[in-house]
């Protein structure tokens, strides 16, 4: 490292990294004296190894720091700037520190983005002991992995962080940064939950709040204005354009076909480019319109595609068709608050599981573990609807979509009380 680099800003999360494993936190279970790695380290020899866990556990870390334990040298590498040839100079230099008695750690960031040809290319230097390869990936190793290449290798399930390693993670932050965060009890309550077990995530979101004024004390609706700011949508200069874009939307959502195509008119006169009106035309179909008419999407999305092909002026037509279309049909936003109310379900429950009889079981270790277990596939059934519950287990369930009494919903809506029928039949009819 150089003096300027030495003295250079150095973003928190990278200050607070961990310099020895016993400092890595919320993953005891790994690195702990009766851990596998743990053990592993403690005799000073290290297998191969995946590290499967969610972003900000600290595979990069433990990684570097099984390196530094072993004495072995710390090759970084990641598989979406890396290619051939990158490999292939890191196996010849390996093999050189092999001749000179050192081995060597290559660790493969995001191994999983590598295609099945360059995973093969690891295997001879993983069996002739040329290199120990950690490889780090948030997808399941079973179905982004060769099989050889997983032989070949330990898989070691990381834990997102708990709320217990999360407390460490923001002392630490305070420690560094000088000062305890500007958050009452629930707001840092709150922190940890916006973190959702990513440690990184929660150092960053904390070097953010270090630098608003002294005396500054967050509650939860002050931490969430805090650290959820945006940009500003549009440039004051611009404000013609976007005064135009609302009156079309507007007069599309009131039913307006006359004046939605006067606003239309009025855009590609004043030579607004016809894609970005074509592509707000689609957004319309989903947020004003949404299953109240099926066809309205498809019609934005076919007005887009024959734009595409056409060009101006033919194509600018079947853009004024779809406002037509979009203006006359009826009206819900059904869909679109029920997305809405299921995104703030999700964030607020975290990663919680899918219960075990909705997820798939294609390995034998799945199977083992009993995922899959208790399926039912409805079109068997007899009434072509088993009734099971596809909520989480800690999850209550919700009812996110009302469907309105109105156009294609009216359908929608007599389905969705049939089946809340038929699962509570057969939730009565269950056994105790």
């Amino acid at each position: 490292m150089s003096l300027f680099e030495k003295d250079a800003p150095r973003p928190l999360a990278d200050r607070l990294r961990p310099a020895r494993l016993a400092d890595v936190v919320g993953q005891d279970h790994l690195l702990g004296a009766d851990g596998p790695i743990g053990r592993m380290v403690a005799a000073h020899r290290l297998a191969s190894m995946i590290l499967w866990g969610p972003p900000g556990c600290g595979k990069t870390t433990i990684a570097r720091l099984l390196a530094q334990a072993t004495s072995m040298h710390f090759e970084p590498l990641s598989a979406v700037f890396s290619g051939v040839a990158d490999l292939r100079k890191i196996f010849d230099a390996a093999k050189k520190r092999r001749d000179m008695g050192q081995g060597t750690l290559l660790f493969v960031d995001e191994i999983h983005r590598f295609n099945r040809a360059q995973q093969d290319g690891f295997l001879p230097y993983v069996e002739d002991g040329t290199i120990t390869l950690v490889g780090a990936t948030t997808e399941n190793p079973s179905f982004e992995l060769n099989g050889a290449l997983l032989s070949r290798c330990q898989v070691f399930v990381l834990r997102r962080l708990e709320d217990e390693a999360l407390d460490i993670l923001t002392a630490r932050a305070e420690a560094a940064l000088g000062k305890k965060l500007p958050l009452d009890d629930e707001a840092r309550q709150a922190l940890k939950a916006m973190a959702d077990g990513d440690g990184r995530f929660l150092i960053n979101l904390a070097e953010e709040l270090a630098i608003l004024p002294d005396g500054t004390r967050l509650d939860i609706a002050g931490l969430t204005a805090a650290v959820e700011k945006r940009a500003p949508l549009y440039d004051k200069a611009q404000e013609g354009h976007y005064n135009l874009i609302s009156a079309l939307h507007k007069a599309v959502r009131g039913s307006d076909v006359d004046a939605a195509l006067y606003w239309l008119a009025r855009m590609l006169v004043g030579g607004e480019h016809p894609i970005y009106i074509v592509r707000r035309v689609a957004r319309m179909a989903v947020e004003d319109i949404g299953l109240a008419d099926p066809q309205a999407l498809v019609q934005a999305i076919a007005a887009w595609d024959a734009y595409e092909r056409l060009g101006s002026p033919e194509g600018e037509l079947a853009i004024a068709q779809a406002v037509i279309y979009i203006a006359t049909a009826p009206k819900s936003t059904a869909a679109y608050r029920a997305f809405g109310a299921a995104r703030r379900a999700a964030k607020d429950s975290g990663s919680l599981m899918p219960p075990m009889h909705a997820v798939n079981a294609p390995t034998k270790l799945m199977r083992e573990l009993g995922y899959s277990e208790g399926y039912i596939y409805d079109p068997d059934s007899p009434e072509g609807f088993s009734g099971l519950d596809y909520f989480p287990d800690a999850l209550p369930r919700e009812t996110f979509y009302r469907p309105l009494e109105r156009g294609f919903e009216r359908e929608i809506k007599k389905r969705l009380d049939y089946w809340d029928k038929l699962r509570q039949r057969k939730s009565e009819d269950k056994p105790e």
